[in-house]
């Protein structure tokens, strides 16, 4: 089919409500046209994030901290740490962070700590401040770059969630970070599987539903170091919609038991060697005093009360970021899925 002339392209822009500007390229031809739509996607293109120097973890493992637990205008949406390893084969992401400019600020990094190539990125699950920043490797690696996810979360990715949190995450950030396309995995990755990068193997682990379904946590075996996603966090109240707190608990067992990793590394908060015991710590006391209710036939409000008054949740709530707001509906979770479990 051949182009439209340029008259009835300058009608279809004006229907579209792209304004004169945009007709005024269509006279100069198509060329014109062409830059235009470049100066356009300039346009709505949220702005850059600011640099933040990544912190060593191990030998090969480095971390962009997120100090903010949640999305905001003033942090673009840098919400959730950025960890990557760098390997005798090329860097290795694991999760990409949430949106093109917080991936277009972590590539400037990686290319100030090495001039090897990103070979892979690993998406945790399908939350979008984890991977939504794909679109800026994808553009900087190219299409055939290996992004690896649980059949579970690109299944969602390519789903609901993808648009949906997308569109979260620029109304949260007052559209900062416009412009980020979604970029799906595109090869999946069940529990067991190794990936050999020279120097470095990388282990998936994955234990059924956790935080989400399609939790994978990727185990740096040489720097004996595990990273967790969200399946744990570090003085933050994990969101619990998608999870289990079960599953939560089998989760942590189950990398104790198969891990030998001294170093554990969340999606937010600082990576250390107690992550998952604050957590196990903080979910022990909402999970157990809902069962407890759900078990004496006690309301919600009594279950809340005993939560709050547990002290591993009481010894948390201080320095948990986003504990006030999220409390009573984490308890609602945990209240909803004991009554599950009792029948």
């Amino acid at each position: 089919m051949s182009p439209a002339p340029a008259s009835a392209a300058r009608r279809r822009l004006l229907q579209l409500g792209l304004g004169t500007a945009a007709c005024s390229a269509l006279g100069a031809g198509w060329p014109a046209l062409s830059a235009f739509a470049g100066e356009l996607e300039d346009f709505i293109k949220g702005p850059p994030v600011p640099d933040i120097a990544p912190q060593r973890l191990s030998q090969h493992v480095w971390m962009i901290y997120a100090p903010d637990g949640f999305p905001t205008p003033e942090n673009q949406g840098l919400m959730c740490n950025v960890t990557f390893a760098i390997t005798s084969e090329g860097v290795v992401m694991l999760d990409s962070g949430g949106s093109l400019q917080i991936g277009e600020m972590v590539i400037r990094q990686i290319r100030r700590l090495t001039d090897k190539p990103v070979v892979a990125v690993f998406n945790s699950h399908y939350h979008g401040d984890h991977w939504l920043a794909n679109h800026a490797f994808e553009d900087a690696y190219g299409k055939d770059l290996p992004i690896y996810a649980h059949p579970h979360t690109t299944r969602e990715i390519r789903g609901v969630q993808g648009n949906l949190w997308r569109g979260l995450l620029e109304r949260w950030t007052n559209q900062a970070t416009a412009g980020t396309r979604i970029v799906p995995p595109n090869h999946d990755v069940e529990h067991g599987a190794e990936f050999d990068f020279g120097d470095l193997t990388l282990r998936v682990h994955h234990y059924g539903v956790a935080h989400t379904p399609g939790d994978i946590c990727l185990e740096v075996v040489e720097d004996r170091l595990t990273y967790v996603g969200d399946v744990a966090m570090d003085r933050r109240i994990a969101n619990m919609d998608d999870g289990s707190y079960p599953g939560t608990f089998h989760c942590y067992d189950e990398l104790e038991r198969n891990t030998g990793s001294a170093i554990w590394v969340p999606g937010h908060g600082h990576a250390g060697a107690q992550v998952l015991h604050w957590n196990r710590e903080l979910f022990a006391g909402i999970w157990e005093n809902c069962v407890a209710a759900v078990e004496q036939g006690l309301p919600i409000d009594a279950a809340r009360a005993a939560v709050l008054r547990d002290p591993r949740v009481a010894a948390s709530a201080a320095e948990t970021l986003g504990f006030d707001a999220n409390i009573g509906k984490y308890v609602s979770l945990a209240y909803l899925e004991a009554e599950k479990e009792a029948f």
